[in-house]
């Protein structure tokens, strides 16, 4: 199980921003070669990637590029190019159907990439949303889904909202089509850097909503990140009694158990162990931080 918490966006070109980022407490670092990185910088930065890529020391996080649409005349260079270059998963943006996946999975498979290699798919036009349910069964290496929330509220002619209402249909589906199959989902970024009670919310309301963790633009925004997707002592505790409740049950032949005054069965078990299996590995990386 990998902690996907906190994701920050780094650009690319930016050596000095990448260099920090390896002692960042993040558990996700997005080396970004789209919105970041000028069009006549792409592929200077593409060469800079895959040196960071090569040289390593980002230790225990996961390191994801995320490169340039397929619509682009840079998107299948930067497949090309980082199909064997170390990264965990590569971020494909304004995905809008599960053949944009498959015609990159297509072409990792000519560059002889690692089965290791993941795909990750960001929804973030409406048209993407709409078809979220089949891009999300794309298979292959599709790992996760990502809210690119910035760009959808622009394409619905919305406006950036406490609360996020009209975006909740869209994280919705989003959601729903990661669960369905298995993904992980990531949270979209939180653009005013100086409100603190603003990320905050956005931070809890992700988490509510059921997202893994959240994207981030800049290192100031990780610790809030990290806490509210992080389990709670009481969550936990609340999860270790309904393990040792429902284990009590069986040896009694019983397939329910009561913790807390709450019906306990397997169901409820299994989400339990996961939060303790969260748990751990977030105390790991931790470890791994200090």
């Amino acid at each position: 199980m990998r902690p996907r918490r906190s994701a920050l966006y780094v650009p690319g070109a930016n050596a000095r921003a990448i260099d920090k980022a390896r002692s960042l407490p993040v558990d996700v670092v997005i080396l970004d070669l789209e919105d970041a990185t000028l069009p006549e910088a792409k592929t200077s930065a593409r060469a800079h990637v895959r040196s960071v890529l090569a040289e390593g020391g980002f230790g225990e996080r996961e390191v994801v590029v995320r490169i340039n649409g397929a619509r682009t005349e840079f998107g299948a260079e930067d497949l090309a190019a980082l199909a064997t270059s170390g990264a965990h998963a590569l971020l494909l943006p304004k995905v809008e159907s599960p053949r944009e996946l498959h015609e990159a999975e297509r072409l990792l498979a000519s560059m002889d990439a690692p089965a290791t290699l993941a795909l990750w798919a960001m929804i973030e036009t409406p048209r993407g949303v709409l078809e979220a349910a089949s891009i999300g069964a794309a298979g292959g290496r599709l790992a996760a889904l990502v809210a690119g929330t910035s760009d959808l509220t622009n394409a619905l002619r919305a406006r950036h909202v406490a609360g996020r209402a009209p975006l909740l249909p869209a994280l919705a589906l989003l959601l729903l089509a990661a669960r369905a199959n298995g993904l992980a989902a990531l949270d979209g970024v939180h653009l005013a850097l100086r409100d603190e009670a603003g990320l905050e919310a956005a931070c809890q309301q992700g988490r509510e909503l059921g997202f893994d963790g959240k994207t981030l633009i800049h290192p100031a925004q990780i610790d809030a990140a990290n806490r509210a997707f992080s389990p709670t002592a009481d969550e936990l505790a609340e999860a270790r009694e309904q393990v040792a409740a429902f284990a009590a049950a069986r040896q009694q032949g019983k397939g329910v158990a009561v913790a807390r005054g709450k019906l306990v069965e397997e169901l409820h078990v299994r989400d339990a162990q996961a939060l303790l299996d969260l748990a751990d590995a977030i105390a790991r990386r931790a470890d791994s931080f200090s």
